[in-house]
């Protein structure tokens, strides 16, 4: 089985977009896939209580009790592999991981960022976004490089920005569009159509029509 382990450190709402496709899609039959397993930085993490609903086992590896990032980034991915991950799914995990940690999960590692990258990278993504004008906005799914928000992009879904936009507003769409975006890139990752080669994406879909029509 293709097992999938989620990080997180606040409310869940990724997970929880990924586990209803788990559910609604069968993964586990369809795919010989399933989450397995969820690990949060926080205890108090709400998107903990999202995963054991699902019947999903949990974990705290809570970063405050290192003394380093290196020392905390070492424990997360020995329990990370305690699960034998096919792939490890960063849904609003919000620590900065050190480059042996991405390296040691180099290819089977993304995450989700709010912006279109390689625009906005970093926090505060919607208000950059209001700053600089700009007329879309959106999500992205990339694979996780040593390079903050800057590893090759898997898929990215397209959010228009309203002229009466506020950062409260635009983010709250730019998240619907999210629980679409990720599970569809999970799923296509699950199914050996796409896949990093050479710190390239390599396809053998076309990424934005899975995403249209997951969007109808």
């Amino acid at each position: 089985m293709k097992r999938v382990v989620v990080l997180i450190s606040g409310r869940g709402s990724n997970l929880q977009a990924l586990l209803r496709a788990a559910r609604i899609e069968r993964w586990r039959e369809t795919l010989n896939a399933d989450i397995v397993h969820v690990i949060s930085n926080r205890p108090q993490a709400p998107g903990l209580a999202v995963a054991r609903e699902a019947g999903v086992s949990t974990e705290v590896v809570d970063h405050r009790a290192f003394p380093s990032r290196a020392a905390f980034d070492a424990a997360l991915a020995t329990a990370i592999e305690a699960h034998a991950p096919f792939l490890v799914v960063l849904a609003g995990f919000m620590r900065v991981l050190t480059r042996d940690f991405v390296q040691r999960f180099n290819g089977r590692l993304i995450n989700i960022h709010p912006s279109l990258l390689p625009a906005f990278p970093g926090l505060a993504t919607h208000r950059q976004a209001l700053a600089a004008g700009v007329r879309f906005h959106g999500a992205t799914v990339h694979f996780v490089s040593v390079e903050l928000d800057g590893g090759p992009i898997i898929g990215q879904a397209v959010v228009p920005v309203r002229l009466d936009d506020t950062e409260e507003s635009l983010a709250a769409r730019v998240l619907q569009a999210e629980h679409r975006l990720l599970p569809t890139c999970v799923r296509l990752l699950l199914e050996g159509r796409v896949r990093l080669q050479a710190d390239r994406v390599a396809a053998d879909v076309d990424v934005a029509q899975q995403l249209a029509l997951a969007a109808l």
